[in-house]
């Protein structure tokens, strides 16, 4: 991961628009509903396999630039993506 930012246009790929980083996620090799709990569901099974993931940047500011309100992206609750997002504007 980098410390520069990342820009989600070069992100994309020549394929249909698919994001490039997608491919290289944990989370597309493992049980999706972890990435969606239940409201009150627990949270720490996908963070803890967001932790290992190469791309846990590129989802992240994925999500913060879509706004997704639901799941975990990289590593962080909506919830916590909101704190996030406060905290820096």
């Amino acid at each position: 991961m980098t410390s520069e930012p990342i820009h989600l246009a070069a992100l994309g790929d020549d394929d249909g628009g698919v994001l490039a980083w997608q491919e290289q996620a944990l989370c597309a090799q493992t049980d999706p509903e972890a990435f969606f709990p239940e409201k009150g569901g627990s949270t720490r099974e996908a963070k803890r396999i967001c932790v290992g993931c190469e791309v846990k940047g590129e989802c992240l500011e994925y999500a913060l630039g879509q706004d997704e309100r639901f799941g975990i992206w990289g590593g962080m609750s909506e919830r916590e993506r909101r704190r996030l997002k406060r905290a820096a504007g």
